[in-house]
């Protein structure tokens, strides 16, 4: 399948040590129309002290409502259940006061738009210092040396000039990595990263993903990597986790999901990528149909209107999410 550069080396994986995260039994829901909408089932994984983990699947399939899940920042008309404990504390549905002391200092997000989630009216620097300010208790002069420091560290060029200008004057690549900077700035101990090189050109973005796999070795921070692109995760992820449907696929480390990929669902995705080592004659290959509407899921498999395997139970009954060593596969008519 694709190719694999970190596959040569040692992996992390969740039972190696101790788990710095552990999800179980995760179930979100939306109320809309006086009728209620999950989002996600049973999602259960556990992330290991400087594990680098990637999340894929289509849109919709429910791969950022996990991060905000952790983040506490769901929508008003959503409501989580299940657990979520980092570091052995359980942090879902904790008060807004209570995940304050968390978000930017232990669990700190990089979200897909950094326009957006940068202050436009606010010089950068200012931006940066006011994380260590709030968080760290670090004092003024401190806090532009240590945010000047950062910004060096993700090769954001003449940084001491560039404390002083807003957002705009930053170009695209220039504002993720300012926005990777100000996530870093505290040592948090998870980093949760949506879409991060979004919209980015191919340079740039291998510069982004090539200072977070850096950073993960260097700081022993850990990672959740949303994203479509299953490129990025095969160079810089050491697990993925397939979704479909707000569940569970398949998951394992990548040289094994990607190299012997089990469920129909993951084989359609590494298909449907466009690869060096192979010419194509034509069209690449699709999965047929589109992603399901979660107001028609019924109790079935998610993915059996789309599945080149499917049966008829396949309609009616959801297959069970089986373990094998590292990987976990959910499928009726694929064994591990």
């Amino acid at each position: 399948m694709l190719s694999t550069p970190r596959a040569a080396e040692t992996r992390r994986s969740s039972t190696a040590s101790a788990s710095l995260l552990e999800v179980q039994g995760l179930t979100l829901r939306f109320r809309k129309d006086r009728k209620s909408l999950q989002a996600l089932t049973d999602i259960d994984f556990n992330l290991a002290p400087g594990e680098i983990l990637g999340i894929v699947g289509e849109s919709g399939s429910g791969k950022t409502q996990i991060l905000l899940t952790m983040m506490g920042l769901l929508a008003e008309n959503g409501s989580a259940t299940g657990s979520i404990r980092l570091r052995g504390d359980e942090i879902l549905n904790l008060p807004s006061d209570r995940l304050d002391r968390i978000r930017g200092s232990v669990m700190t997000m990089i979200f897909q738009d950094p326009m957006t989630s940068l202050n436009p009216f606010m010089r950068v620097g200012k931006q940066l210092t006011e994380v260590l300010v709030k968080h760290r208790g670090v004092g003024g002069a401190e806090a532009t040396r240590q945010a000047t420091v950062m910004l060096e560290h993700v090769r954001i060029p003449e940084a001491e000039r560039r404390m002083a200008m807003y957002p705009h004057e930053f170009s695209g690549g220039m504002r993720q990595r300012a926005m990777i900077a100000m996530a870093l700035l505290c040592k948090p101990a998870l980093l949760l990263a949506d879409e991060p090189t979004t919209a980015l050109d191919v340079t740039v973005q291998a510069q982004i993903l090539t200072l977070m796999r850096d950073l993960a070795r260097q700081t022993g921070t850990s990672v959740i990597l949303v994203t479509h692109d299953l490129g990025v995760v095969a160079d810089l992820c050491d697990r993925v986790i397939v979704l479909y449907g707000g569940r569970i696929m398949e998951d394992g480390p990548i040289e094994d999901v990607f190299y012997t990929p089990k469920h129909p669902y993951t084989r359609g995705l590494l298909r449907s990528m466009p690869r060096l080592d192979e010419k194509t004659h034509g069209e690449l290959p699709t999965i047929p149909g589109q992603p399901p509407m979660l107001s028609l899921l019924g109790g079935g498999c998610p993915f059996e209107a789309r599945c080149e395997l499917r049966q008829e139970h396949c309609r009616h009954e959801y297959p069970a999410l089986v373990r094998s060593g590292l990987r976990r596969l959910a499928c009726h008519e694929v064994a591990l």
